[in-house]
């Protein structure tokens, strides 16, 4: 199984998100092709209600533990009640080009 499709899961059995995108974003990146070191999240979940973003991101964060301690370099997360997604248009924040660790 991909570590794409194990973030999925994880999140999918935890959250029972009403939306999921699990995006391989690794070959933005200084990284050998078929990588899987950076993923974004787009999760939209009723569990999010009345959390705040610190506390979304330290749920996604204790679900992902195993990878983020192991092959996963980089997750960035966009976590969205219904409502806040709706508001939002549904749009997904793109994410910046790797400037290589430079400044």
């Amino acid at each position: 199984m991909t570590v794409q499709q194990t973030i999925k899961d994880k999140i999918q059995a935890a959250l029972a998100p009403e939306h999921l995108e699990v995006i391989n974003e690794s070959h933005m990146h200084n990284v050998p092709p078929g990588s899987e070191s950076h993923f974004k999240v787009i999760v939209v979940s009723t569990l999010f209600e009345c959390k705040s973003r610190v506390e979304r991101h330290q749920n996604v964060n204790s679900i992902l533990a195993d990878e983020l301690a192991g092959s996963v370099h980089a997750l960035s997360m966009q976590t969205h009640t219904a409502t806040e997604w709706e508001e939002r248009s549904r749009k997904i924040i793109k994410s910046p080009n790797c400037r290589g660790g430079s400044l």
